[in-house]
């Protein structure tokens, strides 16, 4: 298997700001995202494609999703949550959870560029937020009932 940032998370080799964890899944707070109050949820065996989940894995990671983007909600007060499946990135599957202030949010707009007359999309003006205010997010949607 090719390196993978979530299975070196998952083995504790590199450091994450976890939500939630269980037997099957792990939730994170991302390091690239367009607002910090966003959650990653993840099997912890490495499948690639999302749809290659078996079904009952897929429905809990979702359903992890759903229960994060109502403390998410409920914590940020958001205007929308959004959640889905991008499918590029990590090459494991994975579910994105992220408070949406704009229409354009769902696509990432604070991640969006002009280059050669194009529009592009990348991490370069994404501002990535401290160990400290991603722990402390965490802390807080883990202890959020």
């Amino acid at each position: 298997m090719a390196e993978c940032p979530f299975c070196d998370i998952i083995q504790g080799n590199l450091e994450a700001s976890v939500i939630y964890e269980d037997d099957l899944v792990l939730a994170i707070v991302p390091l690239h995202a367009p607002y910090p109050e966003s959650a990653l949820v993840f099997p912890k065996e490495h499948i690639d494609h999302f749809t290659d989940l078996p079904r009952d894995l897929a429905t809990h990671v979702m359903s992890v999703g759903f229960d994060l983007s109502k403390k998410i909600m409920s914590e940020y007060q958001p205007g929308r949550m959004g959640m889905g499946v991008h499918g590029y990135g990590v090459p494991h599957a994975h579910f994105n959870v992220f408070p949406q202030n704009h229409p354009m949010d769902v696509v990432f707009r604070k991640m969006a560029y002009i280059k050669d007359g194009e529009v592009r999309f990348g991490f370069k003006n994404l501002p990535v937020p401290s160990r400290e205010q991603m722990d402390e997010i965490a802390r807080t949607l883990r202890e959020k009932t």
